[in-house]
């Protein structure tokens, strides 16, 4: 990566009169300055907001403008029991954020995965009733949103609540409240902070089933005067998957439905998809067919990998002007989730910067592009 000398005018100057000039101040190139019309992500988990993750560290405060929190901020994570909430990490978090100048998201309020389980119980260890529920979910979503009031821009409400169908997820939610519980989370959100932005987040939102299913709770929201700004895709990839075609589809759908678009966990797998209707066996055959560059990824399944990464954000910058973030799924391919999944040892190489730290050519090109390098 090259790096930029901008002389002051004086040491110009001075070096005219044959004085010695000050040391050049060094710029370095900022990966979000090669995305002017919206801001740039990252997901950071604790190791990285705490400042134990020197590298991490580095990275997210050079290139990023945004942050959002990989964990510290579900349910179980923040509010393990009823009456106790765990704040250390998220304020950590939300501190980090303030520090560096950054938009700062919140992820996630409402989701049925890493929900802690006292959520959904009464004192007698049975099913709790629906009135219950939406009590806790309400003091929740207040006694966050409230703590963080007028520091955190905005926060994913409800997480993964449509099926690829565009059926309801039978979730405990849903099971105790009904579809009602997605409009009883962000009108409660929407009062407990007014100026954050609300956003329904979800994953393989090209999917057309998904699709309808997220223009219609849109539709339904509006039409009850609670606010939605945004939907988020989370764009999980491969390189087999999404369409392209139905991909933009989606965007252009929620458009129309009246929000803005966000990118908000993007990563993108380059190893074989697994089928998890198959019978997944655990013989070693198995294991290497499903990690086949357990030490590198080869040049040849890098180039097409940065090519699909490339496609992915040029369709993003055609809509650029409805579009809030584009976030990655993590720092460095050694922070992804999808090392290890679906069965360990696995080694992936999802994320927008290397093992080394090092930025993809995919990013280096948009830099050069832009006149960073």
């Amino acid at each position: 990566m090259k790096k930029f000398l901008f002389l002051s005018v004086s040491a110009l100057l001075l070096a005219a009169c044959g004085s010695k000039p000050k040391t050049a101040e060094v710029v370095e190139p900022k990966l979000c300055d090669a995305f002017p019309d919206y801001t740039v992500g990252v997901a950071i988990n604790v190791n990285q907001s705490n400042q134990k993750d020197a590298e991490g560290v580095a990275i997210i405060k050079q290139h990023f403008n945004s942050i959002v929190a990989e964990n510290c901020m579900k349910c179980e994570e923040i509010h393990p029991e009823e009456n106790t909430y765990f704040w250390d990490d998220a304020d950590r978090f939300v501190e980090f954020g303030e520090d560096n100048n950054m938009q700062i998201i919140g992820h996630c309020l409402i989701w049925h995965s890493q929900c802690a389980p006292w959520f959904f119980v009464d004192d007698k260890g049975k099913q709790v009733k629906p009135e219950e529920l939406k009590q806790r979910m309400k003091d929740h979503i207040t006694t966050v949103m409230t703590r963080y009031k007028g520091r955190i821009t905005g926060y994913d409400v409800v997480n993964e609540a449509i099926l690829d169908d565009g059926s309801y997820r039978p979730s405990l939610f849903y099971q105790i409240l009904g579809e009602e519980f997605i409009p009883w989370a962000f009108q409660c959100a929407m009062e407990a902070d007014p100026d954050a932005e609300l956003y329904y987040n979800d994953y393989s939102m090209a999917q057309p089933g998904k699709r309808a299913g997220v223009v219609e709770l849109v539709k339904k929201l509006k039409a009850r005067g609670i606010r939605i700004d945004a939907v988020g895709l989370q764009s999980h990839m491969g390189m087999d998957h999404p369409s392209w075609e139905e991909f933009e589809a989606s965007i252009k759908a929620f458009i129309g439905a009246g929000v803005d678009v966000q990118f908000t966990e993007v990563d993108m797998s380059a190893l074989p998809s697994v089928n998890f209707g198959a019978n997944v066996s655990d013989t070693e055959e198995y294991r290497a067919e499903l990690n086949p560059y357990a030490e590198a990824l080869p040049d040849s399944v890098s180039a097409v990998w940065n090519e699909r990464m490339t496609t992915f954000l040029g369709i993003v910058d055609k809509y650029a002007k409805n579009v809030r973030r584009v976030t990655a799924w993590g720092v460095t391919d050694a922070d992804s989730w999808k090392n290890d999944w679906p069965i360990k040892g696995r080694s992936d190489y999802p994320l927008w910067f290397d093992r080394k730290g090092q930025m993809k050519p995919f990013l280096v090109d948009r830099m050069k592009k832009k006149g960073l390098m």
